[in-house]
Order: C-alpha cells, then sequence, then structure tokens
C-alpha cells in the first residue's frame, strides 16, 4: 500500500452530516483520510477523478459468501422450499475449495460493484476459509459461522450439536475478531429462530455481550417462517428473539418483512438494526419490508443484496434503486428520496456494524474505504449537479472505476488488483460441477 494517495478533479459526495457535495482533492496517508481541499502536497500515487463521483464505499449488512457459487440453482422458490430443496443440500456439500471459490467470487463482484464492506454468514462448516479469502482480498468484512442446532429438515452436514456450535464459534471468533489491523471481525451468526433452539439462542445473546461483538440473524422473511416461530414458541418473530436476549445496537435482522407496530416499537425502543434487501424479498415472494414506516419511526435501516442463490446478484445500486422504487410505489413518489437511500448505503450500514467512527463517510480522520464512479455515460447524463439522484437511480455497477480499502487500492480502472478474474470465475464453474454433483443435483432441473 501506498503511504499517501491523491485523488483529484472528482466531485465528492462525502454522506457527512450536512451531505457536502463539492468538488475537491482528497488525501490519503498510511491508509486514512488526510485532507479534502485542494492539495498542493505530493503523493507517491494520484488518481485522476475528472467526470467521476468520489464517495464512500457502499456497506452491505446482508451476505452470504458461501451461496454465491449456487447462483442461479435455486431460482423461483419459495423460502421454505429453496432451503430445504436447494439450499441446505447445496450448503451441506461445500467443501473447503468450493467455500473458497465462492468467496472469492463474492469478493471480486462485490469489490467490482463498489462495496468495501460487508456484514456476512456463512454455513455450518469451513467457515475459516471466507476469512482467509476476505484477508488476502483486502475487503473489509464481519464474518459468522452459521449456527443451526434445530429442525427436522436440516441434512446432517448441517445439523450441529449446541455446545459444539457454541465452541466452534467461540474458536474462529478468538482467532480472527480484529485481523487485518480490525479489517477483519467475527459476529455470531444463528441462522433464524426455525433452525436455532432457544438454549442456543440465549446463549449466544450472553456469548455477544461478553465478547462485545455483533449478532447476525434472518427474522420475519417470510410468513410461514413468522407462523412456524409463533406456533414453536407462542411469540411473534421479534418478539420471541427479543425474550431470549436478540435485540440491541449489536443486533442485526436481516428483512422484518412481515412485523406488526408492537414489533416495530420494539425494535425502535431497543436500537435493533433491521436490515433491508429489497430484490431477495421480491425474488423469493417473500413481501415488502414496510421501510419507510421503520425510518419515520426512528428505527435504524441498512441494505444488503443477501445472498446469489436469492438474487442473483450483488449489486448495491440495484438495491438502492429497487429499495426506493418499492416505498415509492406503497406510499407516493416523495418517499425515501435519493439522498437517503444513499446513506443507507454507506453511513447507515456502517453505523449498523459499530464502525460509523470509521467508514461511511467522507471525513478527515476515517479509514480511506473509497468508490470513484464515472459519471456522464449515456445512461447517467445529465446529472444536473443532483449526484445522489445520479447514483442511485442512473448509475450502474460498471460505472464503478476505483475501490480503495484502508487506502490499498483494491481495483484500478476496473482490473482487480488482488484476483485474477479470469481464475476466479473458471474455478467457481470448476467447483460448482462438482457441488452439484456431491449435492445429488441434476443441473438444469
Amino acid at each position: 500500500m501506498a503511504n499517501s494517495l491523491l485523488i483529484k478533479n472528482g466531485t465528492l459526495i462525502t454522506i457527512d452530516p450536512q451531505h457536502r457535495v463539492f468538488r475537491q482533492d482528497l488525501l490519503i496517508r498510511d491508509g486514512r483520510i488526510a485532507s479534502i481541499g485542494k492539495s498542493g502536497q505530493l503523493a507517491e500515487t494520484i488518481i485522476d477523478a475528472t467526470d467521476c463521483a468520489v464517495l464512500p464505499g457502499f456497506v452491505q449488512t446482508h451476505l452470504h459468501l458461501c451461496q454465491t457459487i449456487f447462483r442461479g440453482a435455486a431460482d423461483d422458490l419459495s423460502l421454505i422450499d429453496w432451503l430445504k430443496e436447494r439450499v441446505w443440500p447445496l450448503e451441506a456439500a461445500h467443501s473447503r475449495e468450493s467455500i473458497r471459490a465462492s468467496a472469492r467470487l463474492a469478493v471480486g463482484e462485490l469489490i467490482k460493484g463498489g462495496t468495501t464492506c460487508g456484514l456476512t454468514m456463512e454455513t455450518v462448516r469451513h467457515t475459516e476459509e471466507v476469512f482467509r479469502v476476505v484477508e488476502e482480498s483486502g475487503f473489509r468484512a464481519t464474518i459468522g459461522k452459521c449456527m443451526m442446532d434445530k429442525g427436522d429438515d436440516v441434512p446432517e452436514a448441517l445439523h450441529e450439536e449446541t455446545n459444539q456450535s457454541l465452541r466452534d464459534s467461540i474458536a474462529l471468533l478468538r482467532e480472527w475478531h480484529g485481523a487485518a489491523n480490525g479489517r477483519i471481525r467475527y459476529c455470531f451468526a444463528p441462522r433464524f429462530a426455525v433452525s436455532c433452539s432457544r438454549e442456543l439462542l440465549s446463549e449466544v445473546a450472553r456469548l455477544a455481550r461478553e465478547y462485545g461483538v455483533m449478532v447476525h440473524t434472518h427474522a420475519s422473511e417470510n410468513l410461514d417462517e413468522c407462523r412456524m416461530v409463533e406456533h414453536d414458541t407462542g411469540l411473534t418473530n421479534i418478539l420471541y428473539l427479543d425474550s431470549v436476549g436478540l435485540s440491541g445496537r449489536h443486533v442485526a435482522l436481516a428483512h422484518c418483512v412481515h412485523v406488526n407496530q408492537e414489533e416495530i416499537e420494539l425494535l425502535g425502543r431497543t436500537d435493533t438494526n433491521v436490515v433491508h434487501c429489497p430484490s431477495s424479498n421480491l425474488k423469493l415472494g417473500s413481501g415488502i419490508a414496510p421501510v419507510a414506516k421503520m425510518l419515520d419511526e426512528g428505527l435504524s435501516v441498512s441494505l444488503g443484496a443477501d445472498g446469489a442463490a436469492c438474487n442473483n446478484r450483488l449489486d448495491m445500486f440495484t438495491e438502492m434503486r429497487t429499495a426506493a422504487l418499492l416505498q415509492k410505489v406503497t406510499h407516493g413518489p416523495e418517499t425515501l428520496p435519493a439522498e437517503r437511500v444513499l446513506r443507507m448505503a454507506t453511513i447507515d450500514g456502517a453505523r449498523a456494524m459499530g464502525l460509523a467512527d470509521e467508514i461511511g463517510s467522507l471525513e478527515v480522520g476515517k479509514a480511506a474505504d473509497i468508490a470513484i464512479v464515472r459519471l456522464g455515460e449515456l445512461h447517467s447524463t445529465p446529472t444536473r449537479n443532483d449526484f445522489s439522484s445520479a447514483i442511485v437511480y442512473s448509475a450502474v455497477a460498471t460505472d464503478v472505476q476505483t475501490v480503495i480499502v484502508a487506502g490499498r487500492v483494491l481495483m484500478e480502472n476496473r482490473e482487480l488488483r488482488n484476483f485474477d478474474e479470469a481464475v476466479v470465475i473458471g474455478n467457481a464453474n470448476n467447483e460448482y460441477a462438482l457441488l452439484a454433483e456431491r449435492a445429488g443435483l441434476i443441473e438444469g432441473s
């Protein structure tokens, strides 16, 4: 990593408290933003950002890197069938090699789309391979091993004994939390209430507070899931999770599509983070989360693509645009304007991950996690000086030119620095063919 890097001639979308947008230079020194403004200082590396927006890298708060290799293998199914018929059998058949190939495919795609940080839930086994891929890639991530100790239909390879699941998670936490100068962190990741015992969830709640780490789980994504939880526990999903201690500033609940007023008030009162995954919710037919209502009531809501098995791409531009359009068609065109959505994709995601003092905006002293996005293409002209609108409604992932994490250039002029893209694609195709055979899936079925 160069000790100093100067980004010149770009339009900075700072996402600072004033949401300042102006044409200025940005100087990076030793991985952090050293100054913003016209710089007469020399730098070891200079990047010309003429005709580009310079903004904080996107922060995705719900991902599954291990599922990227399942892309297109689980289409057109509802959530529970999607899990039982496709995703769980494929996860159960994962090897170290296929997990590694999937994680590289995911991280490459995320970087090329301007995402610099992710909160990700992996599968039950081989999560250490995801940590290794993230470490070598330069990406920033909080990663959790999936935890599952309940369910008659869970494949044997995914069904854990409660104490062993906890021991395995703690071992990964001790090895990886804070690795790569803090770029990599650990979280507890119980899959969802349907596949986790009360004992497991309660102990996760206790351990997360003891170790000071996040909890990342799914909640109220699908009506069938909600009915199953209420049948088993006598409580609605969010109330049940709160009853076992899984609420609070350190908890991220993916989806929250089907939540009632009492649950929304509880989420707000406990400052629990909601992660909106609009494309995934649409493709699985799960429904439309009441995001506008949540935001009006002061809830923390950020964005994630979910996994490629239920979205097919990990593209924050798609998620921003879709999130805005869904709320507009439900509540009116003034709802969820571009600037608000862009904050959800950056500083709100950082805040949900406990990283708002470190990333999510362009401010002096913060880590230099930056995406440079070319505007002025046919599909983004004219910008009319509304750069938030241009990013949310017009730009696409292929407009991202350069991506920087902690001052290290991970992609320049659309070329990944740390991965050979052709090799990543070839390995993913080869490993998926072997994986599908192990899982007993017939291609094309």
